[in-house]
């Protein structure tokens, strides 16, 4: 099973990485999240260069969908959805970790 990377974790290692007090780094990253969905919310894509874009896009809503847990047959409505689009260097990274993970 793949091992999770949380919220913890990466304020744990970028305490180890540059010395900053949990506290701050914690409130760092909470506050860009904010940001993010701040954004989101005005609609606005968020393109962090190197990384990705976010954006909002609307999905159809429908008459006949199904509750995958219930088998119940409900009606959705027009609703957003998050989107995130890896940038072209974060595509390439990936790319190459699993040709690496394959030849190994």
């Amino acid at each position: 099973m793949e091992e999770k990377l949380t919220k913890a974790a990466i304020i744990e290692s970028l305490h180890d990485k540059l010395g900053l007090d949990r506290t701050s780094i914690h409130k760092v990253i909470d506050e860009l999240f904010e940001e993010i969905k701040d954004g989101l919310k005005d609609d606005r894509v968020i393109e962090l260069r190197g990384f990705g874009t976010f954006e909002v896009r609307t999905r159809k809503g429908r008459e006949k969908a199904r509750n995958p847990k219930t088998g119940e047959v409900v009606a959705v409505d027009k609703h957003g959805v998050a989107i995130f689009r890896p940038g072209k260097e974060l595509k390439e990274f990936v790319w190459n970790i699993r040709t690496a993970k394959e030849i190994d």
